[in-house]
């Protein structure tokens, strides 16, 4: 017994590729926004950054009480929900990591928004000056793409408006969500990047990516 194929009807033919020419200009129509979104608000923040100090960040002050973890890692890929930690606002600061040519503007916070448009610095972890481990989270597909490409004893610069800070990257490791031990202070000043792997992964990437940097 012969199987017939039947053709499509020519009219649903044309409604089919009329719907995926529409969906690709919609896809495109948003990843330029996000683009050009995200480009323009580096461009005027690191403007306000280099410009006018004393109106984005006074310098840190001394921790007082002992910090506060999140219960997961941030999810960079879907943007981290409100956290319970009680959250500063502003910009921290910008980090750059030369070899790799990458610079963005550090906010504080992790949630979708966020993300979106900086690097955030991850609530409850500590800030640039304190003694503890600093919290990083970004992007995989727009400001750390070229994480991939990290090795150790690369350098990382961290500036804020209260000094600039030098570390050594020491060790990469990818670990699942909930491991928020890599967020713990270790003695002195340390610096903890947190990204969403497998980083070619499509969808939200089930894994993290940290980087684990040392003060020089």
């Amino acid at each position: 017994m012969k199987l017939k194929i039947v053709a499509p009807h020519p009219t649903a033919r044309r409604i089919l590729r009329t719907f995926l020419l529409l969906f690709g200009i919609v896809c495109l129509g948003f990843y330029c926004y996000s683009y050009l979104y995200r480009t323009a608000y580096q461009i005027y923040e690191g403007w306000r950054f280099d410009h006018e100090p004393a109106e984005i960040a006074p310098a840190p002050a001394p921790e007082e009480k002992p910090l506060t973890l999140p219960a997961v890692l941030p999810d960079p890929d879907r943007g981290s929900p409100p956290s319970s930690i009680p959250e500063k606002t502003g910009i921290v600061g910008r980090i750059s990591i030369p070899r790799l040519h990458i610079s963005a503007i550090v906010e504080e916070g992790v949630d979708a928004e966020t993300l979106a448009r900086a690097v955030g610095h991850i609530p409850g972890t500590a800030l640039p000056g304190q003694d503890g481990n600093i919290g990083i989270a970004g992007h995989r597909d727009t400001f750390f793409q070229k994480l991939k490409d990290l090795q150790p004893n690369d350098k990382i610069d961290l500036t804020t408006h209260s000094g600039r800070y030098h570390y050594t990257v020491e060790s990469l490791t990818v670990v699942e969500p909930d491991n928020v031990s890599v967020l713990e202070p270790t003695g002195g000043q340390t610096l903890t990047i947190v990204t969403c792997f497998p980083f070619h992964y499509i969808g939200s990437a089930p894994r993290r990516f940290i980087v684990h940097a040392v003060s020089n």
